[in-house]
């Protein structure tokens, strides 16, 4: 593109989706190894902002030791007669595709949870200082929004100074937030899609509701409203709900079409509220994942920046490579952390009175909207760190899931096959059957260890 001849990799839609891994890596900005991280795009007036201004606080990209770790700031302040306060989510979330236009260059996920990476190659090619990702930046803004009339950039790298800047953006976001709360699905004929993570997941649609935020917990209703105003044909878009077939799970004529024609026939139908049968796809920028915890029938969450393993004894990025890329699985769900402020979070599984596990970080953060008999109820990985422990932890405190053990314990058995040591050990199954019993079990994308199988049939 002749516009970025002054930079010195390429720039442009194709780079979309590269995917940097750590040998080929020259720095990462942001990522799990650092805490405080953030990009925060704010409206600004006309006499604010400096046009095309690009400020480094801290280290330059030369500056920085070849393989290493990097707290980054990443503030955009904009301004023009069009721009408004509702429409700084929606400049903030372009951020991720117009990162990845940059050769050689890798942004994931959003808000505080930013992570990026530079490659040896473009770094040798000349891509060595943020002024030149900066000039990438406003002119792709300029170019896509033209609505914006001023930018300046800022990359802060000073850990200081990020840590600091890190807390004003939080409040920022909440603030925002605050702001979608209250609007209902039933009250609005539109909902909004989102298309930007389709470079990394191509069958992911995101469907965006006045109660279902984003998987990535960028983008609210409003936001997405504001953004199919000003870019009718970005990647942000309206979708007329239609016909709703089923108010429990949540599903919509409109939605299904869209997903269809955006999938490319792969995603045919969606259920909204719910972590099984149809599920909502997930991309791989979801703040959190709710996971099933079968051995107690209840639903887990676990967010990105949970380091330890969870109660099921896997981390966040195994589940996370199980739930991205665009897929319905059931029982693994992207969720964003304000969609568990919603009323409809997961209303056909049970809600809140389903979920019997979550790190004490989040649970802090939302427990304002956790039903207050339900609180003390819900283990958290201070004291319950397997299933066992869960279990004892439910049962004693009462929760509502073991009302649900009691109904099965209920039901009668009357006839059980069990196949002693079944030699189930797959690196990875697609679509294999196993026939045992009688019944035929198909295991889709599974990883499986078993030292014994057992079917059970309450049919006469």
């Amino acid at each position: 593109m002749s516009m970025f001849k002054d930079i010195p990799v390429e720039v442009g839609v194709i780079y979309e989706g590269q995917r940097i891994r750590k040998p080929d890596m020259h720095i990462e900005l942001g990522g799990p190894d650092i805490e405080a991280k953030f990009e925060l795009a704010r409206a600004k007036s006309m006499d604010e902002i400096e046009d095309g201004k690009i400020s480094i606080l801290g280290p330059d990209i030369h500056e920085m030791k070849e393989g290493s770790s990097n707290p980054l700031g990443l503030y955009v302040e904009v301004a023009g007669e069009k721009i408004e306060e509702n429409l700084e989510g929606v400049i903030e979330r372009r951020l991720h595709d117009f990162c990845n236009y940059i050769e050689g260059f890798m942004h994931l996920n959003q808000r505080y949870d930013i992570w990026m990476r530079l490659s040896k190659k473009s770094f040798k090619k000349g891509l060595n200082s943020f002024q030149f990702m900066g000039m990438v930046l406003q002119k792709l803004y300029k170019s896509e929004l033209p609505i914006i009339e001023k930018i300046q950039i800022t990359f802060i790298t000073d850990p200081a100074k990020v840590k600091e800047m890190h807390q004003e953006a939080l409040k920022v976001y909440n603030a925002r937030d605050a702001r979608a709360r209250g609007l209902k699905d039933e009250e609005v004929d539109v909902f909004y899609g989102c298309s930007l993570c389709q470079s990394f997941a191509p069958t992911h649609v995101c469907f965006i509701t006045p109660q279902r935020y984003s998987n990535c917990g960028a983008i609210s209703w409003f936001d997405g409203r504001a953004a199919a105003n000003v870019d009718p044909k970005g990647p942000i878009f309206a979708v007329k709900k239609g016909e709703l077939i089923d108010p429990l799970n949540g599903e919509y004529i409109g939605v299904n079409q869209s997903a269809k024609e955006r999938s490319l026939g792969e995603v045919t139908r969606v259920w909204l509220y719910t972590a099984f049968g149809y599920p909502h796809t997930s991309c791989g920028c979801f703040e959190g994942i709710a996971f099933y915890i079968p051995e107690v029938d209840g639903l887990g969450i676990v967010h990105r920046d949970f380091k330890d393993l969870t109660v099921n004894g896997l981390p966040f990025s195994t589940m996370a490579d199980s739930t991205a890329g665009g897929r319905q699985v059931d029982g693994f769900h992207g969720i964003s952390i304000e969609y568990m402020r919603s009323p409809k979070f997961l209303q056909t599984d049970g809600g809140w009175n389903r979920i019997v596990w979550m790190p004490s970080s989040v649970k802090e953060r939302v427990k304002d909207f956790v039903p207050k008999e339900l609180v003390d109820k819900i283990a958290t990985e201070n004291g319950v760190e397997t299933i066992d422990q869960l279990k004892a932890f439910l049962q004693e405190k009462g929760h509502p899931v073991v009302e649900r053990w009691k109904k099965v314990e209920a039901v009668p058995e009357k006839r059980e096959v069990e196949e002693e040591a079944l030699p189930i050990s797959v690196a990875q199954i697609t679509a294999a059957p196993i026939s045992a019993g009688g019944f035929k079990i198909i295991l889709k994308d599974a990883k499986i260890t078993a030292k014994k199988l057992i079917i059970r049939s309450t049919k006469e």
